[in-house]
């Protein structure tokens, strides 16, 4: 769909797969088609999950610093934006998302893993924040996602470090999800992913709105976000077909239409 991006889809699953030699460095442009593959998975009836992929070598070895070391000011201010854009288009696919990470994922490829609800890392992987090390500080949700995913104090330690951190680190302070040799790694997201296929979309797509907008709000704010969805699942096809299903054959048996 684009020189840097494209979706394959197969089966449900919709790969969005960046594509920038060598080490997808988001420049504006692949930030733009990210952006663009996020918003056509979003509306796409017949994506069940999604899986963000850099290939076999590489995540994102962050944003182009070339590009940003030249821009002026106001330039900069245009390029925040435009990667904040993006990534929320990302962080807003209403369907489960899943990082498939080898090799580097950093700065912004990292920040680009984070709006995944999942993120599966190869043994070889390394990800972090390493923007301190420009004299710079994380501009596309390093301080704000990553604290919420791993905690204030964790989330601190890597952006005033910079440090690299291995798979195995990954996945002890709540960054990967699943860790697997770098070769098997897509093949595992793609099962992860495939886990989602055959749920009830509307209702995944109202679980992770729920749980998503309920970390910014207090306690009684979420729940009325909760109440809202739950009670609306109740006029869908869905909600009736697998009540009605439950009741006649037990859970795990509906087949759902997304209506």
């Amino acid at each position: 769909m684009g020189d840097f991006v494209r979706v394959e889809t197969e089966a449900g699953i919709a790969t969005i797969r960046l594509d920038r030699p060598k080490m997808n460095a988001l420049n504006g442009q692949l930030q733009r088609e990210i952006g663009a593959a996020a918003a056509e998975v979003s509306a796409d009836p017949e994506t069940r999950a999604v899986i963000l992929y850099g290939g076999e070598r590489i995540f994102a070895a962050g944003a182009d610093v070339k590009e940003m070391s030249e821009a002026s000011p106001a330039e900069i201010m245009d390029l925040a934006a435009g990667i904040q854009a993006a990534f929320k288009a990302v962080a807003h696919i209403p369907q489960p998302v899943v990082a498939a990470i080898t090799g580097y994922a950093l700065g912004g490829g990292l920040e680009l893993a984070l709006c995944a609800d999942f993120r599966v890392l190869g043994e070889g992987a390394r990800v972090g924040q390493p923007e301190i090390l420009l004299g710079i500080i994380p501009g596309a949700g390093g301080t704000q996602r990553l604290p919420r995913l791993i905690g204030v104090s964790k989330a601190k330690d890597l952006v005033y470090s910079g440090r690299f951190v291995n798979a195995t680190e990954a996945l002890a302070i709540g960054l990967a999800d699943l860790v697997v040799p770098d070769a098997d790694v897509y093949q595992a997201a793609k099962g992860l992913a495939g886990r989602y296929v055959a749920g009830a979309p509307l209702a995944l797509r109202a679980a992770k709105q729920a749980i998503d907008a309920g970390q910014d709000v207090d306690l009684d704010d979420g729940l009325e976000i909760e109440r809202l969805h739950f009670t609306g699942l109740f006029a869908t096809d869905d909600g009736k077909t697998g009540l009605r299903s439950f009741v006649e054959n037990g859970p795990g048996k509906a087949t759902f239409s997304g209506r």
